[in-house]
């Protein structure tokens, strides 16, 4: 039974690989999104600040008019009262006259607050404008290079798919099945070795006679935990194999 799980570690090995891949992927497409969503927003800034100078300038220009119609009236005021006679008539033109000189101030105020106020959004936008080009430029410098990332990791996964392939041919049917479903399950290694009477996917604590049952080899054998298959990783089965490489090379290394 471990000759058979010895085809299936070299094919899990590659697995791994591509998930790993597809993880990366996935990391580079988000950044891609985050780097498009914010253009969006800055875009939309620059548009919402587009739509309030607008207002602003329409608003400005009916107060303008506004104030145009004021000392029209005044000066026709004026007109009359320099032709009237009577004093009682000549006093309520004054009146007249003041009230709407001091609309004319109030309304010049506004007029010069809303001026401000548009050259300060007209600021901002500026800043927004400035902003968004700067944004648009670095973002496809970095659009360009994550898209060549994915470019290569795309080229890489079916450069790995097509050995994967040609390699669960050689696997048995029954054993490739069982793993394909644990695999699609946990996204993640599941023919895993004991280590320390542990299972080294789930790190629970296993029987001794489970650890026997998993020494002998002779089925598969699944940890009562999470489902993995285990198998005896000093086994002379998987000599050959890309996990004991790893393990003679973690030796070496003192780890």
């Amino acid at each position: 039974m471990l000759q058979n799980l010895k085809v299936i570690l070299d094919i899990q090995e590659l697995d791994m690989k591509m998930i790993r891949l597809m993880r990366l992927k996935k990391e580079r497409l988000k950044e891609i999104e985050h780097i498009d969503s914010l253009r969006q927003e800055l875009q939309k800034q620059q548009v919402e600040k587009q739509d309030e100078i607008a207002e602003l300038s329409r608003t400005i220009s009916n107060q303008e008019d506004k104030i145009t119609e004021i000392k029209e009236r005044l000066k026709k005021l004026e007109t009359k009262q320099n032709s009237v006679k009577k004093v009682d008539e000549f006093n309520a033109l004054t009146h007249e006259m003041t009230t709407s000189e001091r609309e004319r101030i109030a309304t010049e105020q506004i007029t010069s607050d809303l001026i401000d106020k548009r050259n300060l959004e007209e600021e901002i936008l500026g800043k927004i404008k400035e902003s968004l080009e700067q944004s648009e430029e670095s973002s496809r410098n970095l659009e360009n290079e994550i898209k060549e990332s994915i470019r290569l990791i795309n080229l890489e996964g079916s450069d790995l798919k097509v050995s994967r392939d040609e390699m669960a041919k050689t696997a048995e049917p029954e054993v490739l099945r069982i793993y394909q479903r644990l695999l699609n399950n946990k996204k993640d290694r599941v023919v895993v070795p004991i280590e320390n009477r542990t299972c080294s996917g789930c790190h629970i604590a296993l029987t001794a006679q489970h650890e026997n049952v998993v020494r002998k080899g002779e089925r598969l054998t699944f940890c009562e935990h999470c489902s993995r298959i285990h198998y005896w990783q000093e086994s002379a089965a998987i000599e050959g194999t890309a996990v004991a490489t790893k393990r003679r090379r973690r030796k070496a290394a003192g780890v």
